[in-house]
């Protein structure tokens, strides 16, 4: 019997320590893992919802960068150099010509000058402010025979006139339509404060146009006179191209040339194709004389 107990007094206990085995024993209250740790709270106090150095709309990029802001384009600038025809002959051998000569600064070429007075040759003379201010002895010469020539507006200080900011052959564009106006009146006034009639043509420093120009003087009572010959060049050409140039003229064209580059060739060659043509039967006509056309509504 007291075997019996013995025996079931060691079974309980062998049994006990299995279990104890198997089942974790209680921690001290200092070893305890909490739900949420101490040292990570649910929100990190390093990590805000709305981090403070990263804002919604972060203050370097705003939704419309300034520094990228859309800018509407400049139309882009269109130059023209209108054409200007005269009213033909229409009779063999006696092709109507009209020659144009620009003054623009510098000195009368003599060589030209003299020959149109020999010949009896009319022609119309562009000069700007600046060239009657130097030139009064050619001045007096072009008065002095109204039946040949025809004085018109070359402009004041020989400055193209554009009415936007550009460069024209290395030269400044009057660059607004307040200036472009200034070029316009300025040359008329020298014109009639040197005793020459008021005028009726003008053509700007090389012969080039915007279109809002060409209107804005337009509207100041002006023809704008282009041309259909492009006789010396701007008077850089040699003598013997710019009389072939000067003597293709036909019928109904109307010529350009320079009479300010006395020591230039190209005059030589302007005087001589002058002879040539007059010899031919050419009638030569100023542009008062005779109906005309220009293109890009110079003239209409």
């Amino acid at each position: 019997m007291n075997r019996i107990l013995l025996a079931s007094a060691f079974l309980l206990v062998s049994i006990s320590a299995v279990f104890a085995d198997e089942t974790p024993s209680a921690q001290p209250a200092s070893a305890v893992v909490s739900p949420v740790p101490a040292a990570v709270s649910p929100v990190p106090a390093a990590v805000s919802p709305v981090p403070a150095a990263v804002s919604p709309v972060p203050a370097a990029v705003s939704p419309v960068p300034a520094a990228v802001s859309p800018a509407p384009k400049a139309p882009a600038l269109k130059l023209v150099e209108p054409h200007l025809h005269i009213t033909r002959s229409n009779i063999a051998g006696h092709a109507r010509i009209a020659l144009t000569f620009d003054a623009c600064m510098g000195q009368a070429d003599e060589r030209i000058l003299s020959t149109l007075v020999r010949e009896r040759i009319p022609a119309t003379i562009f000069v700007t402010a600046r060239w009657l201010k130097r030139n009064p002895a050619a001045l007096a010469v072009f008065l002095q025979n109204p039946d040949l020539f025809e004085l018109e507006n070359h402009g004041q200080n020989h400055i193209p006139a554009v009415d936007r900011p550009t460069l024209i052959y290395g030269i400044a564009s009057a660059g607004s339509p307040q200036a472009v106006r200034q070029e316009v009146e300025g040359g008329a006034a020298a014109m009639v404060a040197a005793g020459i009639p008021a005028p009726h043509w003008f053509r700007g420093s090389t012969a080039k146009y915007d279109l809002s120009a060409i209107g804005e003087i337009r509207a100041m009572g002006y023809r704008i006179a282009g041309y259909s010959v492009n006789g010396d060049g701007g008077s850089l050409l040699g003598a013997v191209i710019t009389e072939k140039r000067i003597a293709s003229a036909r019928d109904g064209d109307v010529v350009i040339s320079h009479i300010n580059q006395p020591t230039h060739a190209a005059g030589e060659g302007v005087a001589k194709a002058l002879v040539d043509l007059k010899t031919k039967g050419t009638q030569f006509v100023r542009l008062e004389d005779v109906e005309d056309t220009g293109d890009d509504k110079t003239t209409q």
